[in-house]
């Protein structure tokens, strides 16, 4: 298997997966083009199926398994959107799905993934549990492995976002995306440059977690220690195969505080009526904040995903 997608396989991917997405909206918003002096355009994956981005990736590994992958299942270890997305992709496509979760994960997760008929296997709240867990599955039923991000077609299914939000706006500046492990924005950086050499590619980041931004200037791979943000789905550090990506085709990474995110994440639940998680609130934390960059630009932005405890909303914490 070939390591590093290209914009052909995002394209690939975009045939393939299609039919089973929710071609999800592109909002504009007068309010936020002004604060930002610029046009604004939000693909919101937050009504993706699963409520999340990470089914469109989830779902072009499941689309590419062979006969014998797909009789055998497949399995991962995830406590967040990629367990939803590749229990439902799995579970619709009549593959069995095999989950390892920290068991620390909230409850809404678990039901989450339950619910989309995933068989859970429960796990001390490590990387080596985890992945120790995930392999004695698999030695035990011969399930594939399908990554969050260190995956060739997850990464290819990610792009296909921007893919979309390219197709019908094909002469945006530039396209900004959160990153944590890196699929989403690898993928992204994928489609953009394929459809427009010249777009600028940006990735949004914690600056409590903000080891693709110091891994972009070293050159290597500096991983995140012990990261502490209130954006849990990029917590997570890059790998090899997206940092390959990321450092041939992204602008660069900006970085932005935890009340930047939350102001970010109010600002987009009061002046677009639209739910999104503090992951997704990143792009136009970044863009509020480097208004230099994007002033008098076409910027297109990847909201990420809408899965956030509404028992549990963030917005007291802004002074």
């Amino acid at each position: 298997m070939k390591f590093i997608p290209g914009f052909n396989d995002v394209a690939a991917a975009s045939r393939l997966i299609t039919p089973f997405l929710n071609h999800t909206p592109v909002i504009t918003s007068r309010q936020l083009n002004g604060m930002a002096g610029g046009e604004l355009y939000f693909k919101c994956e937050n009504f993706q199926k699963v409520g999340a981005f990470k089914f469109r990736g989830a779902t072009n590994a499941i689309m590419n398994l062979s006969e014998v992958e797909r009789s055998k299942g497949v399995v991962t270890h995830s406590s967040g959107n990629h367990a939803a997305a590749l229990a439902h992709a799995a579970v619709s496509r009549g593959v069995r799905a095999y989950i390892v979760m920290p068991e620390t994960s909230p409850e809404v997760k678990k039901r989450a993934v339950s619910g989309y008929g995933a068989e859970i296997t429960y796990c001390k709240p490590t990387l080596e549990a985890r992945e120790s867990t995930c392999a004695a599955i698999m030695d035990r039923t011969g399930a594939t492995l399908v990554h969050p991000y260190d995956n060739f077609f997850v990464i290819a299914g990610q792009g296909t976002a921007a893919l979309e939000l390219l197709t019908r706006w094909p002469d945006l500046d530039v396209i900004i995306a959160p990153v944590g492990g890196g699929g989403l924005l690898s993928g992204t950086a994928l489609a953009a440059r394929g459809v427009n050499k010249k777009i600028m590619v940006y990735g949004a980041e914690p600056e409590m977690a903000n080891d693709a931004c110091h891994s972009l200037k070293a050159g290597r791979i500096i991983p995140s220690d012990n990261p502490k943000t209130i954006a849990d789905g990029l917590k997570t550090s890059l790998c090899e195969r997206t940092f390959g990506i990321i450092s041939q085709n992204v602008t660069d990474i900006l970085t932005v505080s935890e009340r930047s995110i939350i102001e970010a994440m109010l600002l987009i639940w009061e002046r677009m009526k639209i739910v999104i998680e503090p992951s997704s609130a990143t792009v136009l934390a970044a863009v509020l904040a480097n208004k230099e960059l994007f002033r008098g630009k076409k910027t297109g932005l990847i909201i990420s995903g809408g899965n956030v405890d509404l028992r549990k909303l963030p917005f007291n914490e802004i002074p």
